[in-house]
């Protein structure tokens, strides 16, 4: 049976699109510093996300120039999948692990699976790269790294992860504070990767504040936002609330593994919306998103949805 694929079933987001500065330099709540993506690592939402990731760096790199990679949200960079806090969840199960041993994939799964590879050469799934440590394997020597997190455990691994690489800067501090900084880049050229944890109900007001306040500052970069899918209010205005920056050049895709619970609890896939998007982003995506919910779906709510104003 072919996959489901959804129409556009947004609500609109009734916060309004007016950049509060105060709001990106509020104080932080516990649950903002309390979440690890080590629990998560590797799961349905990090194969989606870093899929696309691979093949934005990949686009890239088509021209010699170099450009900037800045993650507001970069995490610890690199996770082993061996330990009690990744077993806790086992989340990367149901992701990476369920593409492991898979043959015949598209050929844009296959690339991000290779990048998943680069750190278990015996060919047992042990660690999993985060996107900082994605982009870093893909980056040429010309290319930048800005990295910030606020966790203070992830922050102090991210650092000394990247100690001594001088074309990466590991900061402990706000992501959105940094991006605003680095604003138009050196280079003229950058590809930023926005995907907090959602923890705190402001995030989502937040990270629509921050694109938009990013995309006025440098217009042509390329804007990678992730956003999870959950039955709360917040996430499902979400995406038409980034949508609405622009008129043109965006590219939504979101991946439900499963249908959403009776609850209301519990997240059931996830989504980007992608500014300044390829032109062959679209076709890439619709080469593979049929294999992933094939292989990642969990029930009959599995399903996709694309959409994109590419000029």
């Amino acid at each position: 049976m072919a996959p489901a694929v959804f129409g556009a079933r947004r609500q609109p987001y009734s916060a309004g699109r007016a950049v509060v500065n105060a709001a990106l330099h509020r104080p932080y709540t516990a649950a903002m510093l309390s979440y690890r993506h080590a629990f998560h690592a590797g799961n349905h939402a990090d194969v989606l996300k870093h899929m696309v990731l691979v093949d934005l760096i990949g686009y890239l790199k088509q021209k010699d120039k170099p450009f900037w990679y800045i993650d507001t949200h970069a995490g610890a960079g690199l996770y082993a999948l061996d330990t009690p806090t990744a077993l806790k969840t086992a989340e990367f199960r149901d992701g990476i692990g369920r593409l492991w041993t898979e043959t015949g994939l598209p050929a844009p799964v296959q690339a991000y699976v290779d990048q998943v590879r680069q750190l278990n050469r015996t060919g047992k799934l042990l660690r999993y790269p985060g996107s900082p440590q994605i982009a870093l394997q893909l980056l040429r020597p010309t290319d930048r790294l800005h990295l910030f997190d606020l966790h203070s455990t992830d922050s102090r691994l991210l650092q000394k992860q990247y100690d001594g690489d001088r074309r990466i800067r590991a900061q402990a501090g706000d992501g959105y504070s940094g991006l605003k900084a680095l604003l138009p880049p050196q280079p003229r050229r950058a590809l930023v990767l926005v995907d907090p944890s959602y923890e705190d109900r402001q995030d989502y007001r937040e990270v629509v504040h921050a694109t938009e306040d990013a995309l006025r500052r440098f217009a042509t970069g390329v804007y990678m936002v992730w956003y999870p899918l959950l039955s709360k209010r917040e996430s499902v205005r979400l995406p038409a609330a980034l949508t609405a920056l622009r008129e043109r050049d965006w590219l939504q895709v979101e991946l439900q593994v499963k249908a959403p619970a009776e609850d209301g609890i519990g997240m059931h896939g996830s989504g980007l919306v992608v500014f300044n998007p390829p032109w062959t982003l679209p076709a890439m995506l619709a080469d593979a998103m049929p294999a992933l919910v094939r292989l990642l779906g969990q029930d009959a709510g599995a399903g996709y949805h694309l959409q994109h104003t590419i000029a």
